[in-house]
């Protein structure tokens, strides 16, 4: 095992043994901050409830969509806004101003718009997303070497193929951390509107458990969402670093062959 690996183990062990003894020291009350052994086995009981996976595959479901379409978005808008000077001057005023914005303030109006069933919990998770990948995504195309352009136009490369062989995969690194901090505030977007107004998904779940007191319940529940978030994230950089080795693979076979990449 590694340095960094054991002292990552060491952090965690120190956090939990902290947990436990201010569990068990009686400063706090018990109900308030619940033994990990407790928190734990209410987690197996919400895994073991049938009732648990239907909240759990409509906040999967609002949170999947709703990040799909909110960093497609980002992506193709943060690049265009990179490559045309024109649209990334008219449109940056706007992605500067509204980005910082708590994008709950927008719930209210998505509920006009789209109700108060799945469809605004998607455009919630949607708006959170978009925001983090579209600067990122901007900042990563304003910042790719010119002599790579260059390159790609010496060969006659289309538009498309410049975009795909030499925006993208230049810009990969940004766009993944985009999607990684688009992730963190869907999930939290999306959990808040279940929170405010649904009768399903994980955020209503937590709710619930908070106002009928049972701590240790909703700790297991934010146990759960905080795993889920981690998988997730996990898989988002596995799919990144596959990507990026098959980039690199075509450039080199490409420098192979002595030919422009395709």
């Amino acid at each position: 095992m590694s340095r960094v690996a054991r002292l990552r183990l060491a952090t965690l062990l120190l956090a939990w043994a902290a947990w436990e003894a201010l569990a068990r020291s009686g400063l706090v009350f018990q109900g308030v901050v619940p033994s990990s052994l407790t928190v734990l086995a209410s987690t197996a009981s919400e895994l073991g409830n049938l009732a648990f996976y239907s909240h759990l595959w409509r906040s999967t479901e609002e949170i999947g969509l709703g990040f799909a379409l909110g960093s497609a978005a980002g992506v193709a808008i943060g690049t265009s806004m990179g490559i045309s000077v024109f649209f990334g001057q008219m449109a940056h005023p706007y992605i500067h101003v509204l980005a910082p914005t708590p994008k709950i303030i927008f719930l209210p109006v998505l509920m006009i718009l789209f109700g108060v069933d799945i469809g605004s919990k998607i455009a919630m998770g949607a708006i959170s997303a978009f925001f983090p990948v579209v600067v990122a995504t901007y900042d990563g195309v304003r910042l790719v070497p010119p002599v790579l352009l260059r390159v790609a136009r010496s060969f006659r490369a289309s538009r498309w193929h410049i975009v795909t062989k030499v925006y993208f995969p230049s810009t990969l690194p940004a766009i993944v951390t985009g999607m990684r901090l688009g992730l963190g505030v869907a999930i939290i977007g999306t959990l808040l509107a279940e929170i405010k107004l649904s009768n399903r998904g994980l955020g209503f779940l937590a709710i619930q458990r908070y106002e009928s007191f049972h701590i240790s319940d909703l700790y297991a529940v934010l146990l759960i969402i905080f795993a889920i978030a981690v998988a997730a994230n996990i898989a988002i950089g596995r799919v990144a670093a596959r990507l990026q080795r098959h980039n690199v693979m075509n450039v080199q076979r490409a420098v192979v062959l002595n030919r422009p990449v395709r």
